[in-house]
């Protein structure tokens, strides 16, 4: 299935778009309904990331889980999910998309409301990891509609659909969670999805025609694909996870899941490549268009969750924010995508794809390059016009790229592309987290070993403001000099501490910005879609 041939580039460019015309008033409303149903649960599929991790704290807290095993309800989640990505273009044909669709979109609003009343860390646990089973269906089968059900005119619009899923949900995660938790308490995370769900329900029962069941390929499924597919994704979901909590491989722990993920996914290849019907047709990769999209799209995925993680840390270590708070600034990031996500088909029709995907990598970049020399009062302010310029890049990258990427993907192959696609993205999310997480500490590190070398007790300057502090703790009810003088080190140690955290905190802004640069050469490589025309080509 090919995505919007470009018009920009010749004189009569403009008589391109004329034989698409007739087809349009061709598309059954119900078509549209699919779509935008199954977009409205890949939108609440992701958005369940991250309003669950910007109100992350008070679940812990009602639920009498610690700090460190309290990770656990967002990692259970995102395990669930990267496994069933993969799997759901197979289980569609099994079950068919209408039973299979509808009967995880309903599970889905089960166990989010069962969420909400969990006693306990293990029930907790376990009902994320069947609400990331069942979300993360919604996900690559609304990419699927999308290219199978549209006609290649069209697509832009579905895929611009998808892009709020894609973009506009985690950046506007933090806000709905820290609002919802501050004002409604923290099980309204879960219900907030109970009337978008039933609507997306409506939607998928009257749009969805029914289709026979092929209960026969459960005989002839790829079962070692599957288990060395989930196994391998499993240990190395975790180990990113869990890794930097952790001490990486200083843990036997992660270093037995490391082991077992690289076993499991290698021989995953293996099989891929060797047996007749593969779960996933990994020979899409060596297409120049799909192999250079993934590409980008993990550096996206790096980026898109790497941004939404590390942003709420540094206000909330650094500024001291609240959920709600945090929520505002990052609404910034959000918002304007409304606005931009709906014009990019008609951008894709004037101009190059690649041009608009190029355009939108480099303003993402720029927007974390904006932020790589923060100071102590870099807040609400600060912040606007880095997080304004990051929503217009990121609105105008995921339509384009996902059209340009799947140019030429043959409708047998639609779900092998839509599956690959979006787990490349998820798993760049979690890469990146957990590279960010470990970057943070140690640069922390880093730059509190440079700056304690200034504040020695060897300068006369250092000496002076101990004792300044010393007389001030005295003078507000310290009586012990000792003790005062003791605690005038303590906070000079604070102050060094925090700043060597906002230094670590504009490495990481830069890390970001270099992956999406990486990112935006590698769109250099993308051809044309129009010279991919009629399928297929390598």
């Amino acid at each position: 299935m090919t995505a919007l041939q470009p018009t920009a580039d010749a004189p009569n460019a403009t008589a391109l778009p004329a034989p698409a015309a007739p087809a349009a008033p061709a598309i059954p409303t119900k078509t549209w309904i699919a779509v935008i149903g199954a977009t409205l649960g890949a939108f609440m599929a992701v958005l369940n990331i991250q309003i669950v991790n910007a109100s992350l704290a008070d679940v812990q807290g009602a639920i009498g889980a610690g700090i460190d095993d309290g990770g656990w309800i967002s990692t259970s989640y995102l395990i669930a999910e990267i496994v069933v990505i993969p799997l759901s273009g197979w289980l569609a044909q099994v079950f068919s998309v209408r039973i299979y669709l509808l009967t995880n979109a309903l599970l889905f609003l089960v166990f989010s409301a069962a969420c909400a009343l969990a006693q306990d860390l293990p029930q907790m646990i376990a009902l994320r990891a069947v609400q990331g089973f069942t979300g993360g269906v919604l996900i690559p089968m609304a990419f699927t509609l999308i290219i199978t059900l549209l006609p290649k005119a069209k697509q832009p619009i579905g895929l611009a659909l998808f892009a709020l899923s894609a973009t506009f949900a985690p950046a506007i995660g933090p806000t709905i969670g820290g609002y919802l938790t501050e004002n409604w308490g923290w099980q309204y995370i879960f219900y907030v999805n109970l009337v978008p769900g039933a609507v997306m329900i409506a939607m998928l029962y009257v749009s969805l025609d029914p289709s026979p069941m092929k209960l026969s390929l459960i005989r002839q499924g790829d079962w070692l694909g599957i288990i060395t597919m989930a196994v391998g994704l499993a240990a190395l979901q975790t180990v990113l996870e869990e890794g930097n909590k952790d001490d990486w491989f200083g843990s036997p722990f992660i270093v037995r899941l490391s082991v077992i993920a690289a076993v499991a996914l290698a021989a995953f290849l293996i099989v891929e490549f060797t047996v007749e019907k593969p779960l996933l047709n990994l020979r899409l990769l060596a297409r120049r268009n799909f192999g250079f999209g993934m590409l980008a799209n993990f550096l996206l995925g790096i980026a898109l969750y790497g941004s939404v993680f590390i942003l709420p840390q540094y206000l909330a270590r650094i500024q001291g924010y609240n959920a709600e708070q945090i929520g505002m600034v990052l609404a910034w990031t959000g918002l304007p995508q409304l606005a931009l996500i709906p014009l990019v088909p008609r951008l894709m029709q004037r101009f190059d794809p690649r041009l608009i995907i190029g355009v939108g990598f480099a303003l993402f970049a720029g927007s974390n390059f904006m932020n790589i020399f923060m100071t102590n009062d870099y807040a609400t302010d600060q912040l606007f016009w880095p997080n304004i310029v990051r929503a217009i890049g990121q609105a105008l990258v995921m339509a384009p790229l996902s059209a340009v990427a799947t140019a030429g993907i043959e409708l047998e192959n639609a779900g092998s592309a839509s599956a690959l696609f979006n787990m490349m993205r998820n798993l760049g999310g979690a890469v990146g987290i957990a590279v960010l997480q470990t970057l943070l500490t140690k640069r922390e590190q880093y730059h509190s070993n440079v700056l304690m070398q200034s504040v020695s007790l060897l300068e006369q300057a250092t000496r002076n403001r101990i004792e300044q502090l010393t007389q001030y703790f005295m003078n507000h009810g310290v009586a012990d000099q000792a003790a005062a003088a003791h605690r005038a080190i303590a906070a000079i140690g604070k102050v060094v501490q925090k700043q060597a955290y906002i230094l670590a905190f504009s490495d990481t802004f830069y890390l970001l910005g270099v992956a999406l640069i990486i990112a935006l050469a590698a769109t250099l490589f993308l051809k044309k879609p129009g010279h991919l025309a009629g399928g297929g080509a390598h």
